[in-house]
Order: structure tokens, then C-alpha cells, then sequence
């Protein structure tokens, strides 16, 4: 299958490609062909998100005609690369209620899957849906924090949930990504974890969001629910995230509006039948996307290459996969398939990081490529 198929042939799809020989290169889609836009103008995606005029330049825009992304693909030495180089990639956490009571488990289990079912019970039969709609810092909020301390479930996971301050942390070094049909990994001292469908936007250096794409930011629940301060190996591993497949830029025809209306579909199939089904939907996002971006850069922090900002999921699996009450975890060889009928398909296959290739193409590596291809 595919990674895109364009619905709306006015729409702006630009994104990354390895070109056998040359490098990585700067892809516009035009209906079902592959441009190669790169050039010293815009070198880099970073350089392209920093143009103020994005869409009138893409709509002139000219360079290589590469063919059809078909044919790109079926080339076996050819690969599609994550829409985004020189930025930061950021992540936003616990911003469902519904999967916030998920981190709560995970907390209280202290990352034992076998205790999680009991602990479920427990917590939903305290908080049952009283999170649903409630504005994080508002007054009602600060009223349920008293009443969860009290019953003495309250945790960091709740505090970031419906307190005033998002989680906003580093998913991975710039250029560490992964793309569509790569393997994506998990660090094996896990033994329970699950993929997380995602909206990514892209933000350039002077805060504005340029456009979104899907992502996979791939949780070790019992890495993480051992202790937040774990946060960072559970998250940052060799090829744990992934990004594309391709980033559709905003204009008159699709903006942060329609990124707050949509709907993300999750397929796991493992090599044992197994099947999972799972649903994102960002209309019940507890928190502003805009206003995540704002938590994020300011004049308290700033981003001269832009960011990569995940926006969180509604997603956390429940249903058992091998045993009663263990829930569901990764195997190596699952097929994760993340969709939204508007930014396309991401699929990658589930492999232990210590498997996956290394990484060794970073920043130093894209700015000695340039220069040689007299980009720079």
C-alpha cells in the first residue's frame, strides 16, 4: 500500500526523500509525482518552513521531476526520510483525559503489567469521567486535583494532565527519526509497551505552525511507569520515533482547525494474527494545540531550526494480547499502520532498537552533504 493517495490535488504535500547517490533531498508532490525541490534557497526542510510566502513559493515551485512516488517506492534502494531535518523534535504528554487515566496506572502499577487490571478498576471507580471536558488549570480542575489527593491518587501524570503546565519533552535528536516503511524500535529491556498515533505539527523559528504530519511516539509503559524520571529512556532510543510520511503545509484549504478535527486510525498486525484497532480523535484533546506551542517556544525558549511538536494521543490499549488482564504489548515483526484521510498513511515495522540500523547520519553528516552537492 501506498503511504499517500491526494484526495485534494490542490493540497501540499512536502517531505524528504534519500536519493541513491546523492543524499537526502526536498520533495514537493504533485498529484502522483515527486518533485525535487531542493536547492540553496532551501537547502533544508528547515530552510523551506522558515519562507514566509511557504504556499506561493510551492505553487511556482520548480526543480527535478523524480517520476511517480509509486515507482520511488518499489525501488528497493530508495527511502522515504521523516518531513523534517535540522528541527527539534518535541513531544507533548498526557493532553487526553482519557489516556491520562492510562499514565495513572501505569504510575501506580510501577510498571507491572500484572497489577495494572486491579489498579484500573480502583481508579476509574474514583474518577470515572469526571475529567472529560475540564479545562487543565481552570478552577474546576484545581477542585478534582483536591479530590484525587485526597483519595490519594494524585500523581505527576495528573498534575501535567489538568494542571496549568504541559509536559513538553525531547522525543528524539534532530535528524534521529525515522520515516515511512522504516523499522521502528523499542528498547529490549521492555516487556510492555504499545505504539501512540499522534498529530506532529511542524513549527518554524518564529513560532508559527507551518503544517502537520503523523507520527509514532513509540511508549515503554514499563519503562515510564516505573518512574517519570525515566521518562527519557522509555521515550529516546534508537529508531523510536517516527514521523511522515509526508507534512502537508498550511493554506487556505487547511489549517490548524482541520488538525483539531481529526480523526487517526491505528492498525497492529503481528506476524502471530493477532490484530489490534485503535482510534485518536483530537476533538477530545484537553489542551489547545496553539497553546502547547506557546508552552513551548517564547521568550523563554526558543528554536532557531523550528520543531517537531507531538501532540499527544487518545489512544492506550487495553485489550489483552497473550494472557487475562496483561493488556496489550508489542511483539517484534507487528506491522503498526497509523491513517488520517487528510496527512496519509505511516506504517513501520516493530523491531528491538538493538536491532534496528544505527543511526549515524546526524547534523554534521547533512551539512558535509550539502556542501559537497554546492547547496551550501
Amino acid at each position: 500500500m501506498l503511504p499517500f493517495s491526494n484526495p485534494e490535488p490542490d493540497a501540499f504535500f512536502v517531505g524528504r526523500i534519500d536519493r541513491p547517490g546523492i543524499g537526502p533531498a526536498i520533495v514537493l508532490l504533485q498529484g502522483d509525482r515527486v518533485l525535487d525541490i531542493t536547492s540553496r534557497d532551501t537547502p533544508t526542510l528547515r530552510d523551506l518552513l522558515e519562507r514566509e510566502d511557504l504556499p506561493a513559493y510551492l505553487r511556482s515551485a520548480g526543480g527535478e521531476d523524480l517520476g511517480l512516488l509509486s515507482d520511488l517506492i518499489a525501488s528497493s534502494d530508495m527511502a522515504i526520510l521523516p518531513p523534517c531535518d535540522l528541527q527539534a523534535v518535541k513531544a507533548s504528554g498526557v493532553t487526553f483525559a482519557e489516556s491520562m487515566v492510562e499514565r495513572v496506572i501505569e504510575e501506580q502499577a510501577a510498571g507491572n503489567p500484572d497489577r495494572a487490571d486491579a489498579i484500573r478498576r480502583k481508579v476509574q471507580a474514583a474518577i470515572g469521567d469526571t475529567l472529560s471536558g475540564i479545562e487543565p488549570g481552570s478552577e474546576k480542575a484545581m477542585e478534582v486535583k483536591r479530590v484525587l489527593q485526597a483519595e490519594g491518587l494524585w500523581s505527576a501524570y495528573l498534575e501535567v494532565g489538568i494542571g496549568p503546565d504541559a509536559e513538553v519533552f525531547t522525543k528524539c535528536q534532530p535528524m534521529a527519526a525515522v520515516g515511512w516503511g522504516a523499522d521502528v524500535g523499542l528498547h529490549p529491556i521492555s516487556t510492555w509497551n504499545n505504539p501512540e498515533p499522534e498529530i506532529v505539527l511542524a513549527v518554524n523559528s518564529r513560532g508559527e505552525i507551518k503544517g502537520a504530519t503523523l507520527g509514532n511516539d513509540v511508549n515503554l509503559r514499563d519503562i515510564e511507569g516505573r518512574s517519570a524520571l525515566l521518562l527519557g529512556k522509555a521515550k529516546d532510543n534508537n529508531a523510536s520515533c517516527a514521523i511522515g510520511p509526508f507534512l502537508r503545509v498550511f493554506d487556505d484549504g487547511y489549517g490548524m482547525a482541520d488538525v483539531e478535527r481529526a480523526e487517526l486510525c491505528l492498525r497492529v498486525e503481528g506476524e502471530d494474527g493477532f490484530v489490534l484497532d485503535g482510534h485518536s480523535s483530537m476533538t477530545k484533546i484537553s489542551r489547545r494545540p496553539a497553546d502547547i506551542v506557546a508552552q513551548t517556544i517564547g521568550r523563554h525558549h526558543q528554536y532557531p531550526d523550528g520543531f517537531m511538536l507531538f501532540l499527544g494521543t487518545l489512544f492506550a490499549p487495553v485489550q489483552d494480547r497473550d494472557a487475562p488482564g496483561q493488556g496489550f504489548t508489542h511483539k517484534t515483526g507487528d506491522v503498526v499502520t497509523i491513517t488520517e484521510p487528510r496527512l496519509g498513511e505511516l506504517r513501520n515495522t516493530v523491531k528491538l532498537s538493538t536491532d534496528c540500523p544505527e543511526w549515524t547520519f546526524g547534523t554534521a553528516a547533512l551539512m558535509r552533504n550539502l556542501a559537497g552537492r554546492g547547496l551550501l
